[in-house]
């Protein structure tokens, strides 16, 4: 089985391989672009930003899955949070969406992405580090490194790939 990963970003790279317990995988990342804005603002944006991943990756990369994650933030009364989707697209078949962590994000850096910056670069302002994003994401700053980027993308592939193999076992039937 070949899975192809719509992003260059490591997180997100060991995320899908510490997803898949198959040794007969043949993993391949390509940097597919998310067709939405640079800092998703919404639950839809940021679902449509890994679907278009997923599909981009399953087009260009000419495998039998492809793979998109998008992080992104949802404003909610309590404040903004912190949201993470997935997508896993194959031929023949409607993409599979799953969703994953939440928390809220400090007022300081908040105001900062309502005012047009990206979670990213604020987030190696605030922290003081580079490639943020890269590493523990900014989930990671904020639990203390109790959950980094790469573990909260992998409970979001489980999910994924719960549903695949799940829809897989049924069609059999």
């Amino acid at each position: 089985m070949k899975v192809i990963i719509g992003s260059k970003n490591p997180a997100k790279i060991a995320a899908v391989k510490n997803s898949f317990s198959e040794q007969q995988i043949e993993f391949s990342s390509l940097d597919i672009p998310s067709g939405v804005s640079g800092q998703p603002f919404s639950d839809e944006e940021t679902i449509k930003g890994a679907i278009n991943r997923a599909a981009g990756a399953l087009r260009e990369g000419n495998g039998d899955i492809g793979i998109g994650l998008e992080g992104g933030v949802q404003e909610t009364s309590q404040g903004l949070f912190i949201c993470n989707w997935g997508a896993l697209a194959a031929k023949g078949m409607e993409p599979i969406i799953a969703g994953g962590s939440r928390i809220l994000l400090p007022e300081e850096v908040a105001a900062r992405l309502r005012a047009g910056e990206e979670l990213g670069p604020v987030m190696e302002e605030y922290a003081k580090k580079k490639n943020v994003s890269k590493q523990e994401g900014a989930i990671g700053v904020f639990t203390n490194c109790m959950v980094n980027r790469a573990e909260m993308f992998t409970h979001v592939m489980n999910l994924l790939i719960g549903q695949y193999t799940y829809q897989q076992k049924i069609s059999v039937k």
